[in-house]
């Protein structure tokens, strides 16, 4: 990597604007659809391929490059060659400059933590990523905070506070970083990926990996994930026996992850699976920890409802953890046929004030936003706000 260096040292001169690095983990996020927890590992991958993945990264990471390549102010941008940036850069109408090429047998955590590497010893402006957590460990762990990173949620798993609330997000406000528009502030973000010790013990817990120096701008980047609050407890048991009484009969009940979604099976007295997608009809489980096309194949010919709770801390509805419950799902489901749980402290403490969609589908994110009813208690609700 020292002739990759020396030849970085000519790329910051003077009236030719900011330098971007970019890094695409051409993977993240293929767990999601066929119910994985994340992409993590040759194995976990291996396994979804099997089941019939397919790369969303590449075509999400260009969703938020077109709104860079959009913009009136000259960059620079750096990138790992073919499917590491390359590619979508070029895609995009970019020209970017290659400053890292993958070695043959590497890794991809290998790849993505020597790309990073190399684009700080560049010392880009900024280094956009196009992942998931662990994406952004990796990228963490190279450039500690010398060099601010924005991530373009890809990812299963995204409960850090370095990603857009979605890849248009994402493109907006590196744009914005490049122009030095002063409504593009820093902060200390904290990047977090599952617990995996808590997961085995049945809990879903976000652990805290570190800080980095990250863009933010209010209504574009989601906060860190948060956990519950103890005086919850007893208003989501009395909705979620609320919400079982209320099922009808012959329907099809599609209940996502977390913790919350888990009181509604054991008010039926059901087992849940903590971090997947289960279905319920007439009070029997009839599929568990179901991917997307497990759940199509379920509601053919069934009214189907969804059941869900909100993602603390970044208030985010779909896309982040449950993309079993895909677009195509939803747009089947219907709007009508959403029900949402969850505490009224949670919906508080969401500085934006809305809850976040990002299903991978416009169509679809514009169908689910306006106001929709939460449920936070018996016989409690609230019509909240949701955007992408």
């Amino acid at each position: 990597m020292r002739a990759q260096r020396d030849s970085d040292v000519s790329l910051h001169h003077a009236g030719q604007g900011k330098t971007l690095g970019l890094i695409v983990n051409p993977v993240a996020g293929m767990g999601g659809p066929v119910g994985l927890k994340g992409t993590d590992g040759t194995e976990v991958l291996q396994e979804a391929r099997r089941r019939g993945a397919h790369p969303v990264s590449s075509e999400r990471a260009l969703l938020a490059l077109k709104r860079l390549a959009a913009s009136t102010v000259p960059f620079r941008l750096i990138t790992g060659s073919g499917a590491l940036g390359e590619d979508v850069a070029r895609a995009a109408g970019l020209e970017p400059i290659v400053v890292y090429r993958s070695s043959p047998g590497a890794s991809r955590p290998d790849d993505t933590r020597n790309a990073a590497l190399v684009m700080a010893y560049a010392s880009v402006d900024l280094l956009l990523f196009a992942g998931g957590d662990g994406t952004a460990r990796d990228v963490l762990g190279m450039v500690s905070d010398r060099v601010p990173i924005l991530g373009i949620p890809t990812g299963v798993k995204m409960y850090s506070a370095v990603f857009g609330t979605n890849p248009q997000n994402a493109g907006n406000l590196a744009a914005r970083f490049v122009a030095a528009e002063p409504s593009v502030r820093f902060r200390e973000a904290e990047v977090m990926d599952i617990d995996e010790a808590a997961m085995r013990s049945d809990q879903v817990s976000a652990r805290l990996y570190g800080y980095a120096c990250s863009p933010h701008e209010r209504h574009l980047t989601q906060n860190a994930k948060a956990g519950a609050a103890a005086n919850e407890n007893l208003a989501l048991d009395a909705v979620s026996r609320q919400v079982v009484r209320s099922m009808k009969p012959g329907c099809l009940y599609l209940l996502g992850p977390g913790t919350t979604t888990r009181r509604v099976m054991t008010e039926l007295g059901l087992p849940s699976t903590l971090l997947g997608v289960d279905a319920v009809m007439d009070g029997a489980l009839v599929g568990a920890d179901l991917n997307e096309y497990e759940l199509i194949r379920l509601m053919e010919g069934h009214e189907t409802h969804i059941i869900v709770g909100v993602l603390g801390g970044h208030g985010s509805l779909f896309g982040r953890g449950n993309q079993q419950i895909s677009a195509e799902v939803i747009r089947r489901v219907g709007r009508e046929h959403i029900t949402v749980i969850t505490s009224m402290d949670k919906l508080l403490a969401l500085d934006t004030g809305c809850l976040r969609v990002d299903t991978g589908s416009a169509e679809v994110d514009a169908m689910l936003s306006g106001h929709l009813r939460v449920h936070t208690g018996p016989d409690r609700s609230v019509f909240f706000r949701v955007r992408t």
